[in-house]
């Protein structure tokens, strides 16, 4: 099979646990589904619609530090927002040196990253990213035994090993946005890898890469609604 693959690097990134607002910021070792296609609607200029189509990714990261970060924080009553804003100092954890694999079979997408729109960003606004190549590769089915890692699958069917966590899908193109789905999701850190032969992936034998692939169907009428 043919397969674009788009490999992004940054100094820093930052995926922060859905439910968390405030205190102690952790980060996922994996980014959600959602965070890599906000960077292809990035690099897109626009939100992109998907009918059919398969994704994959990888992520990779040297190390993971904490940072302390000043925040501003602004009372609301109703719909209005006071002007005045009071500084407050929280711990955030952040992924030193990542670095983002994109596979699809859309020569389109592959294409958005040629000459990005906006600009990419591995998380939050501080955290920017650049596209190191994109380069044509064949991939087959792969059905022995594996190593999966710097991934995350669906809990459901598949039930592999690792961190559990309710994550986003998508969002839809309206203000306020609103989450197209939210699933469980096995999070595999490229650090501890799982070893697992009953999920279908693609092989990246240059890479030495198992990959798994998300379904994707997001068409208009989902995103405007």
């Amino acid at each position: 099979m043919k397969f674009h693959r788009i490999d992004i690097t940054g100094w820093t990134a930052s995926f922060r646990y859905p439910n968390l607002i405030s205190g102690f910021q952790p980060t996922l070792e994996v980014p959600p589904l959602s965070t890599v296609l906000g960077i292809i609607n990035a690099a897109a200029g626009q939100f992109v619609t998907y009918e059919n189509e398969q994704l994959g990714y990888y992520f990779e990261f040297d190390s993971k530090a904490i940072d302390l970060e000043t925040i501003y924080q602004m009372d609301s009553k109703g719909k209005t927002t006071s002007n005045i804003a009071k500084s407050n100092v929280i711990r955030r954890e952040f992924l030193f040196n990542p670095h983002l694999v994109i596979y699809t079979s859309n020569e389109a997408i592959a294409n958005y990253f040629k000459e990005p729109v906006y600009p990419l960003l591995l998380g939050r606004m501080n955290d920017l990213a650049s596209v190191n190549s994109i380069l044509e590769v064949d991939m087959e089915i792969d059905e022995t035994s594996f190593e999966l890692k710097g991934q995350i699958v669906p809990v459901f069917p598949y039930r592999l090993a690792g961190m559990i966590q309710a994550l986003p899908q998508y969002f839809t193109n309206t203000f306020p946005r609103k989450n197209l789905g939210t699933k469980p999701y096995s999070i595999v850190s490229c650090k501890n890898g799982v070893t697992n032969s009953n999920i279908e992936t693609l092989r990246d034998d240059i890479l030495g890469l198992n990959v798994f692939l998300h379904q994707l169907n997001y068409t208009n009428e989902q995103l405007i609604s």
